[in-house]
């Protein structure tokens, strides 16, 4: 196989990445190059799938990311009008997500990269939604800064010290932002967008008046000034308030819904403020915060924190993708892998998933995939909700 270095060098034109990403219910291929230029970036969703269950089916997604991966990579080199010939890279999602999904671009990576005599290069999913405004952006965030990351298996915040450098700051206990909506929005049976059930919930919080003056739900205070996400309890909140009340129809589903959303987005803002106290405290200040992952795209959200970072008076930048980026997308994956073939350093064919992997041990991820008791009772994943009520990991 040809040196990825050598390949940048000799080129004369910036480096092109077909990128595949199938980390939970989105199939995604893209390509990219390294002046930052977007060919395409298709994204086949699921969501009609899975919204009748309430949530992810692992085995229906697996089956629909081998039925679809095919020709998202055919429809992603069409509408760049390139060849295989014409990429110089293969990347794809390592991890986390679910196994069985990851699988699905693993091994279309790694056969398109070895029939091809191209370099492959595996990603961590997080590390490239927190890269995403390097791509984006005309004035990209400088190191180090803030990552609040949101999605449907992650909640936290990270300092973000270079590419390959980032330190968890706070993190949930239990269920992560993405999940309680989801599970929300199935018990308020509020309809789910063509974007899935998160723009659901959005949409239907700024639908309607004002609120009727004479219904409160007044939400739990959960975790205040810890350095934790918690998002169980409000999801539980949720499901003893319809309980107490006799059932959803004695609900003010609107209310409710409004209700939760703001105290959702209102921890995330108050663990943001610490957070950035914790960065003043221990003298490593910073000025900028990239928000992003699938929650990132709600507007509300987006508002509520800039408020947030107006209260903290720090003078701290916000930065938000492009909401279509801020979704699980290949166009992203494809230059979180571009520092590396730059640099020469790419994976070898035999490379498995990473289902469980800690953004904080980037560079020294854990072995390949080991299904050993003692292995499996060492990892600690976060976890997103499926249509059966279970869990599952995505770190």
């Amino acid at each position: 196989m040809l040196h990825a270095s050598r390949i940048v060098r000799s080129l004369g034109r910036p480096f092109r990445v077909l990128a595949l990403e199938s980390s939970a219910d989105d199939t995604c291929a893209a390509v990219v190059d390294s002046s930052r230029r977007i060919w395409s970036n298709v994204i086949h969703s699921q969501h009609e799938l899975h919204q009748a269950a309430g949530g992810i089916q692992p085995l229906v997604a697996l089956l629909a990311h081998q039925r679809n991966m095919p020709s998202v990579v055919q429809r992603a080199l069409a509408e760049a009008k390139l060849e295989m010939a014409d990429i110089d890279g293969v990347a794809f999602t390592r991890g986390p997500g679910i196994p069985g999904c990851l699988s699905v671009c693993c091994n279309a990576a790694k056969t398109l990269a070895a029939a091809t005599n191209k370099p492959l290069v595996g990603v961590h999913h997080m590390q490239a939604h927190t890269l995403t405004p390097e791509l984006t952006s005309s004035t990209p965030p400088q190191f180090p800064f803030l990552s609040l990351l949101v999605s449907g298996g992650h909640t936290m915040i990270v300092h973000v010290l270079s590419r390959t450098e980032f330190r968890i700051l706070v993190n949930t206990v239990d269920k992560s932002i993405g999940a309680a909506i989801d599970r929300v929005v199935t018990l308020l049976k509020i309809p789910w967008t063509e974007l899935g059930p998160g723009p659901g919930l959005e949409s239907f919080c700024a639908e309607g008046g004002p609120n009727n003056p004479d219904v409160h739900y007044p939400p739990p205070e959960i975790m205040r000034g810890q350095l934790a996400f918690s998002y169980a309890g409000l999801h539980s909140w949720v499901e003893r308030t319809i309980r107490s009340s006799g059932g959803l129809e004695n609900v003010d589903r609107r209310v409710l819904a409004r209700t939760f959303q703001a105290a959702a987005f209102d921890q995330l803002g108050d663990k943001l403020l610490l957070a950035i106290n914790r960065c003043r405290v221990h003298g490593r200040p910073v000025k900028e915060l990239v928000v992003s992952g699938g929650v990132a795209s709600n507007t509300a959200l987006r508002l509520r924190l800039q408020q947030y970072l107006q209260r903290s008076k720090t003078h701290i930048t916000a930065v938000f993708p492009d909401p279509a980026l801020c979704v699980d997308n290949a166009a992203m994956i494809a230059w979180a892998s571009m520092h590396r073939f730059e640099a020469g350093d790419h994976d070898d064919y035999s490379i498995d998933p990473l289902p469980s992997w800690s953004l904080d041990a980037l560079t020294n991820p854990p072995p390949n995939i080991d299904s050993s008791a003692e292995h499996q009772k060492a990892q600690k994943p976060q976890s997103r909700h499926i249509a059966d009520g279970t869990r599952i990991q995505k770190e």
